[in-house]
This record gives structure tokens, sequence and C-alpha cells, in this order.
């Protein structure tokens, strides 16, 4: 963190601004943080709009949302993924199976 003790938090929205928030890899939703405005652009991109806060400060805002923690300087940020679709049995190997049985 910078001298003056706050991260660089990315926000969403125009006229009201939200803190942007993930997922662990274990489903734990976390507040996320930077430690300086080229990480944030490394991983968010230079289009991601932000603003300085506390530690403190964030997680008094997101303790409603029921998120407890602030993931700083996380490695990957990536949209949910979407569901693998299931394999589809070929009609002659199901055929296979019910001659074998």
């Amino acid at each position: 963190m910078d001298v003056t003790g706050l991260l660089v938090v990315p926000v969403a929205g125009s006229e009201t601004l939200a803190l942007r928030s993930g997922r662990t890899p274990t489903g734990e939703r976390v507040g996320i943080a930077f430690t300086s405005e080229s990480r944030l652009i490394q991983v968010m991109g230079a289009g991601q709009r932000w603003i300085r806060l506390s530690e403190a400060a964030m997680k008094t805002m997101l303790a409603p949302l029921g998120i407890a923690r602030v993931q700083v300087d996380p490695g990957l940020i990536a949209p949910p993924a979407s569901p693998i679709p299931r394999a589809r049995v070929p009609a002659c190997a199901t055929a296979l199976v019910k001659e074998f049985t």
C-alpha cells in the first residue's frame, strides 16, 4: 500500500458507485482492491473506474452484503464460468450398452 494507506478499489456504475466484488475459487465472496493503479490496470484493464478507500472503509461498506474479506492484488479477475454442457452419448453407444447388459 502507498504512504496514504488507501487502496485502489474498482467500482461499477455511473451515478451511484458500487464496489466491485468477486468470488474465490471456493465460492467465498470478497471485496476487490489493489495497492496501485498500475496493478488494477494490469488485471482489470485501463477502462476500469476506481476510487481510493481504506480497507476498514471497504469492510464497513461490504459488511451489509455479507462480505467480510478484502482480496488485495488478486492475480486474476474472470467472468463467472458458464456451465459445462453434458456430453451426449451417441445412439450407437446406447445400443451397444443395451446389447451387453
